[in-house]
């Protein structure tokens, strides 16, 4: 009876563990995912452990082991320190707790400014591999956000030659900023960096700068419902993600948006069939090419070269029915100004492919 009595405590004890939520970012699938093999959902939070600060690097120790095919609940907190944002106004209360924790006990920094929740190491993923990331689900974590520029930064530091920060109210019900009086702007949440780890040989590199491995893309339609693809260049791929948005207009210009900390839900796919330079992403409207370069000529040219590829690959068009159709639908625009490295993406609505191209490929 006592024997019975034991086991029968054990098993309601490790089901009971089996579904606790883990906040150092190891999660623990139940007993029943762990034996039939199916995708499981971890969650991970930012804390001096389980962040990047200011960097993808090759040789970042990961913080989370997944498999292709699972979810990450992750929450991703606002770039700025604790003394600025009380400096501007907010209430000390209002700072997250999670912030100053990092900023007290963090000194791996740099050589950016964005604390990056990861890196992630997706098992099966390999170099010359894609890694799909669905984005389903994006919230804001708080009630606030700022927005600020300085002497040296944004695109026009020679008409700004000062420093300013502004707190912003965030209405999640209404999904608004109240910018200021008469001035409400509509909440468009996304992650203004996804990105992998780039390639060995690059070494550490700026969080700031998007390209290859994709990272500060600041690209505003990578909200809720956009699937983004990523080239991988390491084992594992090692996927970071901050720089939290509410809102942001085209081009970033003073060098922030609506910046926020954010909780998302994002899926994870090893794609072996998908081999691609640049990364890419999908809207349930349209379909986007990025380029990014010191250049915005450079930049846009890479945008739409990649527009050009996607369609005669993806829609059997020969390269001259490629640049013509590029011409006549898809929409260039700058994503943003000020990282760097420029932002460029092209984008092409889904609704005119009506069925089966027929276009000579000659």
């Amino acid at each position: 009876m006592a024997c019975q009595f034991l086991a029968k405590a054990l098993s309601t004890l490790l089901v009971a563990v089996a579904v606790l939520p883990v906040a150092s970012g190891q999660a623990l699938p139940s007993a029943s995912n762990a034996q039939s093999g199916k995708p499981i959902t971890h969650q991970l939070k930012p804390t001096p452990t389980t962040v990047a600060w200011g960097f993808y690097d090759a040789a970042a120790k990961p913080v989370l082991r997944i498999k292709s095919g699972d979810k990450v609940e992750v929450q991703t907190l606002i770039t700025s320190s604790p003394t600025r944002l009380e400096g501007a106004g907010l209430p000390p209360e209002q700072v997250e707790q999670s912030l100053r924790d990092i900023h007290k006990d963090v000194t791996n920094k740099g050589p950016g400014g964005h604390i990056l929740t990861g890196p992630i190491y997706v098992e099966g993923a390999e170099p010359g591999d894609v890694l799909e990331v669905r984005i389903r689900k994006v919230d804001l974590a708080i009630a606030y956000a700022y927005n600020a520029f300085g002497p040296t930064s944004g695109f026009l530091p020679e008409d700004f030659g000062y420093a300013k920060m502004r707190i912003i109210p965030l209405d999640k019900k209404r999904m608004l900023a109240r910018f200021a009086p008469g001035i409400e702007i509509p909440l468009r949440p996304f992650f203004g960096s996804m990105g992998v780890a780039p390639p060995p040989a690059a070494g550490r590199i700026n969080s700031a700068p998007p390209g290859i491995h994709a990272g500060n893309l600041d690209n505003k339609e990578l909200v809720a419902g956009t699937t983004l693809y990523i080239p991988v260049h390491v084992p594992g791929a090692l996927f970071e993600v901050g720089d939290g948005h509410a809102g942001q207009g085209n081009g970033e210009v003073d060098i922030t948006a609506l910046e926020t900390s954010l909780t998302g839900t994002l899926e994870f796919i090893v794609r072996k069939d998908m081999h691609l330079t640049w990364p890419r992403a999908e809207t349930p409207t349209d379909y986007i090419t990025m380029g990014t370069d010191e250049d915005l000529t450079k930049a846009t040219k890479v945008a739409l070269r990649e527009m050009i590829d996607f369609l005669m690959k993806e829609k059997n068009l020969s390269h001259d029915d490629a640049y013509m159709l590029a011409s006549v639908a898809a929409n260039m625009e700058i994503t943003q100004l000020v990282d760097g490295t420029k932002g460029v993406h092209s984008m092409i609505p889904k609704k005119i492919f009506t069925g089966k191209a027929t276009v000579d490929k000659k």
